[in-house]
């Protein structure tokens, strides 16, 4: 593991990339996306790990061991998903709230049940991550993991900040694009070969078939662990840290709003 290292110059064109990734993808966000994981809600944590070998699960437990908690904590985790970030949080600390924000009524009806089935609660909000439904400076941390490629991050990064009160945390983690161009051929070559096994195993519907480019085309108009930290800073974060794995291809990221 490496850590992230300085921004390209590519990053003062962001917006305008940004811009590239939206007329490219909107429709599979806002039409096929849904679709897929409305399909794939019941099987989704274990499909996860049967397509990263495993990893999905170990990169989650890092990604969680590096979150601050304490008692009485406010958190809110964006496209949570099955909640599988909240349940990990509040197995370490059962004394917060945690708040699961997702556009998929699906995945998060699997989160609901998970959490009964532990005996926690998390609150479920139904929505779009570009536009949160939440007061200015209602939480003390925020999550995101595995989901801002499928998004607007320059709009998902400042409502967080938004939304977070002064001198609470960010903690970001994804899939990015690796700087080196083997590592990213390969890379997406691995990617698309795990979609297309994933959906056979699992006999996913029509949707995750048609999805097969869009997750390698998504990984390579994405960012790289640097672009990622410049674009935090660019939203109004401070002491902005990341650590890269494999090339760049997975890091993890903490910011602070100032």
């Amino acid at each position: 593991m490496t850590t992230t290292g300085t921004a390209s110059a590519a990053t003062r064109d962001l917006p305008a990339r940004e811009r590239r990734r939206i007329e490219a993808f909107d429709r599979v966000w806002s039409q096929l996306l849904p679709a897929v994981f409305a399909d794939v809600a019941p099987y989704y944590d274990v499909a996860s790990d049967v397509a990263s070998l495993g990893m999905c699960s170990a990169f989650r437990r890092r990604f969680v061991a590096a979150i601050r908690v304490a008692p009485g904590m406010r958190v809110l985790d964006v496209c949570a998903g099955t909640n599988a970030v909240g349940l990990s949080l509040l197995a370490r600390e059962p004394r917060l709230e945690v708040v699961a924000f997702d556009r998929s009524a699906a995945m998060q009806a699997v989160g609901r049940d998970l959490a009964r089935a532990r005996g926690v609660r998390i609150g479920s909000v139904i929505g779009d991550a570009h536009r949160l439904p939440f007061a200015d400076q209602s939480f003390d941390a925020a999550t995101l993991q595995f989901a801002s490629r499928h998004l607007s991050v320059l709009a998902v990064f400042a409502e967080v900040r938004r939304v977070l009160k002064p001198g609470g945390c960010f903690y970001h983690c994804d899939m990015l694009r690796p700087e080196n161009p083997v590592i990213e051929a390969l890379y997406g070559a691995y990617l698309k070969g795990c979609v297309s096994l994933t959906a056979l195993a699992f006999r996913s519907g029509p949707e995750a078939w048609r999805c097969r480019d869009y997750f390698v085309d998504a990984i390579r108009m994405f960012y790289s662990p640097a672009e990622i930290a410049e674009i935090l800073r660019s939203r109004g974060f401070t002491a902005v840290s990341g650590r890269a794995a494999f090339g760049g291809a997975l890091a993890w990221h903490r910011a602070v709003r100032a």
